[in-house]
């Protein structure tokens, strides 16, 4: 029988790279989020317009779609507007991935906000990324080619450590040994995936 595993984790953890490792292990299917989570706002779509009813027309651009920058601005403004934020968008998104799901095999749910969005509720197990700030911060500087300044406010934007180690399955540690973090993964991973033919 297939599984829904997953995969959640701060900014800067590896998330990506444990995706690229389900990607090559035989019946596992990879969906991201935040790929879906762009189609749940497209131009015209339900979701964009519940965050203009949420937001209001200033987070759209003057061909109509949405400006996210602007969208940002006001959604991480407040705690009350980020909650906001996600309540209007999580059960579009989450309506778009059920409708992902529907070949036999073991699906992989990358989902930075997993918990967040009520997605773990769908999982049959969940796997949470993490590593120290300070590999976490050279990451995301390299990755994403921005200041320091900026690479913090996103990291402090985010959970805890605690918040993972308290609602996921699995903790794996993604601290700069390579071949150990991709035995680790594999390993979870397989636990639920046939690989049989």
């Amino acid at each position: 029988m297939n599984k829904i595993i997953g995969l959640t984790g701060p900014t800067g953890s590896g998330k990506s790279y444990a995706c690229l490792v389900a990607g090559n292990i035989k019946n596992i299917k990879v969906i991201d989020c935040d790929k879906i989570a762009r189609k749940a706002v497209k131009k015209g779509t339900p979701g964009l317009n519940a965050l203009v009813n949420a937001f209001s027309s200033g987070i759209l651009k003057k061909d109509g779609t949405l400006n996210r920058r602007e969208l940002a601005r006001r959604a991480f403004s407040s705690r009350e507007n980020t909650n906001l934020l996600n309540e209007t968008i999580f059960p579009f998104i989450t309506e778009l991935i059920k409708g992902e799901i529907t070949d036999k095999k073991t699906i992989l749910l990358d989902a930075p906000t997993l918990f967040e969005s009520g997605l773990d509720s769908i999982c049959d197990t969940t796997i949470a990324i993490l590593a120290s700030k300070e590999i976490r911060l050279g990451r995301i500087i390299a990755r994403d080619k921005i200041q320091t300044s900026d690479a913090l406010i996103r990291m402090n934007a985010g959970k805890p450590d605690e918040f993972y180690k308290a609602k996921a399955d699995h903790i794996i540690y993604n601290d700069g040994n390579l071949a150990e973090y991709t035995n680790k993964i594999s390993e979870i991973l397989k636990l639920y995936t046939d690989t049989e033919e």
